[in-house]
């Protein structure tokens, strides 16, 4: 596969690779890790971003037979581009089987997110989950993005198509462009990064599920409105508020995941989208909910 340059997964898994700080964070905390920011298709930190960024610092923290199992995680505040992130942690609890982390990732000395995380080692029990959608398509069979939106000439559609760093296939069609033309609160999504990934640490793969999500955790509130992304920043704000995620099973990030989302409902200028997210052979590896601020209007 020929990739642009310089490669949008690559400068991903680069701006992961987080810089340990030496000395005490700014409220005590135990470490501080910093990173930069990715360019966008908006003027400030993509959300996801800082998610994985946090997410990793607190795994940097814990044995490394723990992985995340659960996060749950405010946006404070918009951040800039062109100023690093300083992610400070505060080592919760390590336990005999669980270690709790929490950190807040600081630009110019104020919070713009606050983060709590618990890891587990690998332990035996019960299992069952939910069974995944019979009769979806598979993604080779569902247009995607960079098929869609590869030749306008849009710094938005650009983005999508020829810099974001992951492949995401929309079955029965997205609402990148116009809104659905039956509206519901409903969808189903493929997604994977772009190329092969040769890590094989278990975390950073999680922390991409993290990046990857927040992109689209909003749109089933979008579709059942009758709108679609060319509404946001016109006649629509939209900012993530609040995100939580619970890992049930290992995944990888370069492997095609099914993102079976909805919307339970929006009021107060607020929308709520959840998503179970299953494995190609069907086995659920991670349920996610998010509330963000969604400005219809009437």
């Amino acid at each position: 596969m020929t990739h642009t340059s310089p490669d949008p997964l690559d400068r991903l898994l680069a701006a992961l690779e987080l810089r340990e700080i030496e000395g005490w964070g700014p409220r005590g905390e135990d470490d501080v890790w910093r990173g930069r920011s990715l360019p966008g298709p908006a003027r400030r930190v993509y959300g996801g971003q800082v998610l994985a960024q946090a997410l990793m610092a607190c795994g940097r923290t814990v044995e490394q037979d723990r992985l995340p199992h659960s996060l749950h995680a405010y946006f404070l505040r918009e951040g800039v581009l062109d100023v690093p992130i300083d992610f400070a942690v505060e080592r919760l609890r390590d336990g005999r089987s669980f270690s709790a982390r929490r950190t807040h990732a600081i630009q110019s000395g104020k919070p713009i997110l606050t983060l709590t995380a618990s890891f587990q080692t690998d332990q035996p029990g019960y299992e069952t989950y939910r069974p995944a959608p019979a009769d979806v398509p598979e993604p080779e069979d569902v247009p995607s993005a960079v098929d869609q939106l590869g030749r306008i000439d849009h710094p938005a559609a650009r983005f999508w198509s020829h810099e974001a760093a992951f492949d995401l296939r929309h079955v029965g069609g997205s609402i990148f462009l116009a809104p659905d033309a039956a509206p519901r609160p409903t969808q189903q999504v493929w997604v994977r990064a772009r190329h092969e990934i040769a890590s094989d640490d278990l975390l950073l793969h999680r922390a991409l599920l993290a990046f990857a999500c927040d992109q689209m955790m909003l749109e089933p509130v979008l579709r059942q409105a009758g709108r679609s992304w060319v509404d946001i920043g016109t006649t629509v704000p939209m900012a993530s508020l609040d995100h939580a995620m619970w890992f049930h099973r290992d995944a990888r990030a370069d492997e095609w995941l099914l993102y079976v989302q909805e919307s339970p409902g929006a009021q107060g200028g607020r929308g709520m989208g959840m998503a179970r997210v299953y494995d190609r052979r069907g086995a659920l590896v991670a349920s996610i909910a998010q509330e963000g601020m969604v400005r219809l209007g009437e």
